[in-house]
């Protein structure tokens, strides 16, 4: 499948504009930069206003082309510009990056919706799922549905902050549309930052939420002291359910994403040895020992400063659903991390529930 509005010039706009977000926008305003043909120098970059050391946070990225708060020290090309106004930051874009923490997306969509033109598309980096209940949609699906235009996915082994400074990794971008897919290939990769491609939208969006989940019981283990031969048993336990969740509730998916791209199994081990989510859940045991406590969301904003845990979030959205449809029992990993994050079982019973 093609479509013709692939052959204009495309006008990018970044919307979010965190540690992943930054690290994304120094790749997309360099290639931007480099392939004027393809894509306008311009870089629209929302960026959520806060304040920091008493400056306004979109002055200080544009005064020095770099975002201070979250990925300081790495310089981003000029062609990006942060705006703090969402609907002026993608004013005439027609290729828009959606890179915010997933509770966002609604209310991001809702004040963009109308506000797109009509050959537009979308790629979003977002991980997580959106749960009523017994029902559950992919943010790639819900930025499709709700603004009206194709929506790609990209997700893979990629620490922002080593992406950022130009350790070699690999990603992997799902896409339906093959002109499409090319073009978003040329957006992001470089030398060091190497695109895979394939169809399986589905897949790739599924494997960067669920392997948080997995991540945050990686990060149990450590907190435990119990070594690698356990963390890796967390692991492959972890990617059977990742893929047993995702072919049972999304027929279309491909297994073989799980283990051939690096949205999959690439992922969960980079995940599971650094990251966020196993960072805080490592803490989170040592923190709830010898008679102290402390929540997970206590934990975030101590030690993320400002940014989002996104794997206890999805465990209990991920919960929710798989309760509205009798399923708990089935992924009893996704199940115990939920009850450790928020019922109270203790981290060193983890086994006994797997």
């Amino acid at each position: 499948m093609s479509t013709s509005s692939s052959q204009a010039k495309w006008k990018v706009a970044i919307i979010g504009s965190g540690n992943w977000g930054s690290a994304v926008a120094r790749i997309i305003g360099m290639n931007t930069e480099a392939q004027p043909e393809l894509f306008d120098k311009e870089v629209r970059m929302w960026t959520y206003e806060e304040e920091y050391e008493g400056r306004k946070l979109t002055e200080l990225f544009n005064e020095k082309h770099e975002n201070v708060k979250y990925l300081p020290g790495v310089r981003i090309p000029d062609g990006v510009v942060a705006h703090p106004d969402l609907v002026e930051s993608v004013k005439d874009a027609n290729a828009l990056v959606f890179v915010v923490p997933h509770q966002f997306i609604p209310n991001v969509c809702k004040q963009l919706k109308g506000k797109i033109p009509s050959d537009a598309r979308a790629i979003s980096l977002v991980k997580g799922v959106e749960v009523h209940t017994s029902h559950i949609r992919l943010f790639s699906d819900v930025i499709a549905d709700e603004l009206g235009i194709p929506c790609s996915a990209l997700s893979g082994a990629n620490i922002a902050d080593e992406v950022a400074r130009d350790r070699f990794s690999e990603t992997t971008i799902g896409c339906k549309d093959d002109e499409d897919r090319e073009k978003w290939r040329k957006l992001f990769h470089t030398e060091h930052f190497r695109v895979q491609v394939c169809d399986d939208v589905g897949g790739v969006s599924l494997c960067g939420a669920l392997k948080n989940v997995v991540a945050v019981a990686a990060g149990f283990v450590d907190g435990l002291g119990w070594g690698n031969n356990s963390k890796a048993a967390i692991m492959r336990i972890g990617l059977m359910e990742m893929k047993n969740f995702s072919t049972a509730f999304f027929p279309d998916v491909k297994p073989e994403t799980f283990l051939e791209e690096s949205a999959g199994v690439a992922d969960l081990i980079t995940s599971c040895l650094g990251g966020r989510n196993r960072k805080v859940a490592e803490a989170f045991v040592g923190a709830n020992t010898d008679g102290k406590h402390k929540t997970m969301e206590e934990l975030e904003e101590e030690m993320l400063k400002g940014q989002k845990l996104q794997g206890v979030q999805t465990a209990k959205e991920v919960h929710e659903f798989l309760k509205a449809r009798g399923k708990v029992e089935d992924f009893p990993l996704f199940t115990v991390v939920y009850r450790i994050a928020y019922e109270g079982v203790k981290p060193h019973t983890i086994t006994a529930h797997i």
